[in-house]
């Protein structure tokens, strides 16, 4: 009885702490599920990503460049059948037989629909993260829960995400690729990406994200402000300061060219991050 006791006071001290809180929203390492790795360079089928792209162009809003909304309460009313099709489609596919890129095409299309149906199955919602459905005490949002069976094995958008795309290719262009239905996040693309148009596409997509306020801005005291991805992810986007400098000005505009200046080391003056849920409606 003491035993639980301390227990029960252990969590509500967690409870009271930000920082324990924060831990449990900590991003996922990268680890390889080496299953997963299995490809063949050699096949020339193409997987057709049409039924996606068919939804994208009915539901998908571009609000300014860079920015996307979804109309989620449109596709839960006459659109959740094509969305949903499109995902068991896909968990069908005998993904270990295609090239690498038609994989990696197949994997962030797969992801961006499935969270697009994940929210749509507890619509309304005002944020992605009050979808509490994944595993464990501390764990919010939708992302640690088993959803889909690919080649006999369950997976989560997590596993998809943390287990297949970022420790197999280790680009940081995935960041921009995935979407997580959120405000703050890379702008869900408008066009399903394609295993021959891939490279052009993830550039597009982070030159997007880049450009934009909500992942770089300069505060009025001259320090940076920054989207919280570069901190959750901090090492995907290069190991020291000049590395990740360098990677925004592979993408930066000239303004943001400018801002960032000849230095290798950024002043940092804070994160932020828009969980509201990426809805054409209020």
């Amino acid at each position: 009885m003491a035993m639980m006791r301390l227990s029960i006071l252990m969590v509500l001290i967690l409870l009271a702490v930000p920082g324990a809180v924060r831990v449990a929203h900590a991003a996922p390492s990268a680890d390889l599920w080496p299953d997963w790795q299995a490809h063949d360079d050699a096949s020339t089928e193409q997987i057709d990503h049409g039924a996606w792209q068919a939804v994208l162009d009915r539901y998908l809003v571009t609000k300014e460049p860079g920015v996307t909304a979804f109309d989620y309460a449109g596709a839960k009313k006459d659109g959740y059948d094509a969305i949903s099709g499109y995902v068991t489609a896909m968990t069908k596919v005998a993904v270990s037989g295609l090239s690498r890129d038609q994989q990696f095409a197949y994997w962030v299309n797969l992801y961006n629909a499935l969270t697009v149906r994940v929210v749509l199955d507890h619509y309304p919602v005002a944020s992605i993260r009050d979808i509490d459905i994944s595993p464990g005490l501390f764990s919010s949002g939708p992302w640690g829960k088993k959803l889909i069976t690919v080649e006999g094995r369950t997976l989560s958008l997590d596993d998809i995400e943390h287990r297949i795309l970022r420790p197999i290719w280790q680009d940081p262009r995935i960041h921009y690729a995935v979407n997580c239905a959120s405000v703050g996040c890379p702008a869900l693309a408008a066009k399903a990406y394609n295993a021959a148009t891939l490279n052009d596409q993830l550039n597009q997509a982070a030159a997007g994200f880049i450009n934009h306020p909500r992942a770089v801005q300069r505060n009025k005291d001259g320090g940076f402000v920054l989207s919280q991805l570069y901190d959750w992810y901090r090492d995907d986007f290069g190991k020291s300061d000049a590395d990740f400098i360098a990677h925004l000005k592979r993408f930066a505009g000239p303004k943001l060219t400018e801002a960032l200046g000849d230095t290798d080391e950024l002043d940092i003056a804070g994160y932020q991050y828009d969980w509201r849920l990426n809805d054409t409606r209020p």
